[in-house]
């Protein structure tokens, strides 16, 4: 096979370095701790269509939920006790805290797997994942420069949601001292803003889990949409199993039981044995999945 009359190694070998003709050594020039540019990755996915789209939708979604609060009928209070969402007009923090509840379950879980799921897929859909391989660039560079690039993108979309939430609430709401559902304490807003910020940072490690499930299967497939929809497919076969209380201790090892530990650090006295039971979940399962992505590209045969 050739391109522009040059001949192109087969796409099912791993490309270590260029041979010369000569026998042997590596062409002048090239290093492979070079190919691949961080920088290139990071300008050629933030262009693409999904990626913009993407954003769009997680930095207009708090003004959507502002309008709908601002026009809609006033949240009604059960006897239950105050909910999250009874709380949300009740200031910036508290509008931050409603939006990343609902919004944590499954949008951020779409934009993770959507980020994550579609990397290398859609290299193999477009059929230019050989010819990367054939640049040549390591395989191991490859999929870590996708990986980076691809978590990079996952923080930024988990992060950036609350914080467009945050703004948006203390626009709409004013600042305010946040208050505790069910019981309706207050805490100062002072006193709480830190905590805040631990609970965007476990909303991200919470997602891990999608991240490299879905990039586990974007290495094992040619369809993006499958390795997005099997990522989030996870999450809701897991969300369904988690309320199934007959499978009693053993919920504590799904991937998503521990999604809403974060509710117990906007206590009044906080409580982050939840969160550290669900870090450990969420890390030791997107190790184990990464390695496997790491371990079924190097013996893969691309040819596509």
């Amino acid at each position: 096979m050739s391109v522009n009359g040059a001949p192109v190694p087969a796409s099912g070998t791993r490309a270590a370095g260029v041979r010369t003709a000569a026998g042997g050594g590596t062409a002048r020039g090239y290093a492979p701790g070079r190919t691949l540019p961080l920088r290139v990755e990071f300008v050629r996915q933030f262009r693409r269509r999904r990626t913009m789209a993407m954003f769009g939708l997680l930095l207009a979604l708090p003004w959507v939920l502002v309008v709908a609060f601002q026009f809609g009928p006033a949240p009604g209070r059960g006897g239950g006790g105050l909910r999250i969402s009874d709380l949300a007009t009740q200031g910036g923090l508290n509008f931050a805290a409603f939006v990343l509840s609902v919004s944590a379950s499954f949008l951020l879980a779409v934009a993770v797997a959507l980020f994550c799921g579609d990397t290398v897929a859609s290299e193999a859909s477009w059929s230019s994942l050989r010819y990367l391989l054939a640049a040549p660039v390591p395989r191991d560079r490859l999929l870590r420069q996708k990986l980076i690039v691809a978590m990079a993108y996952s923080a930024t979309a988990v992060t950036v949601l609350p914080l467009m939430a945050l703004l948006a609430g203390t626009v709409a709401f004013g600042w305010h001292d946040i208050q505790v559902p069910g019981t309706g304490e207050t805490i100062p807003a002072a006193d709480v803003l830190p905590r805040f910020a631990v609970v965007v940072g476990y909303a991200l490690v919470s997602q891990l889990v999608v991240a490299s499930l879905a990039f586990l299967l974007s290495v094992g497939t040619d369809s993006p949409l499958g390795a997005v929809g099997g990522a989030v497919g996870l999450v809701i076969v897991s969300t369904i199993l988690q309320a199934v209380e007959a499978l009693g201790s053993v919920r504590e090892f799904l991937p998503t039981f521990w999604n809403t530990a974060w509710l117990d650090a906007l206590s009044p006295d906080p409580d982050y044995s939840g969160m550290i039971k669900g870090v450990a979940v969420s890390v030791t399962y997107a190790v184990i999945l990464v390695a496997f992505a790491f371990r079924r590209f190097r013996a893969k045969d691309v040819v596509s």
